[in-house]
């Protein structure tokens, strides 16, 4: 959020009004929502919380919207730590960028990729 809020500060008013509109309509959806992408190998819960509190506050008062899906990228591996904050934070869905080879095999064969 760091960056795409810097970004929009230095928008005009006609394509902030135009942002805004594509996110209230649900043309424009941000998901995750923290203020930079976190580190999911953080040893600290407090400073995950403030990352995504950080960005989750600049949401709603421009936007006036909450994410509701998480976003692991695997910057340096996959964390349950997330999963439990995003749980924590209301999300509905998490996605994430790597799985296992023998298990992605194993839930391919078996169509079970999603996960409930």
């Amino acid at each position: 959020m760091v960056f795409f809020s810097k970004w929009y500060d230095i928008q005009t008013p006609e394509k902030k009004r135009s942002v805004k509109k594509l996110i209230q309509n649900g043309q424009l959806e941000i998901i995750n929502g923290g203020w930079v992408a976190g580190d999911e190998a953080d040893p600290n819960y407090e400073d995950m919380i403030n990352n995504m509190m950080i960005g989750h506050q600049f949401l709603e008062k421009e936007f006036g919207v909450k994410p509701t899906i998480g976003w692991d990228i695997d910057t340096f591996g996959h964390s349950d730590t997330n999963n439990r904050l995003f749980s924590e934070l209301g999300f509905d869905a998490m996605f994430f960028s790597r799985l296992d080879w023998d298990e992605k095999n194993d839930r391919n064969q078996k169509r079970a990729l999603t996960y409930l």
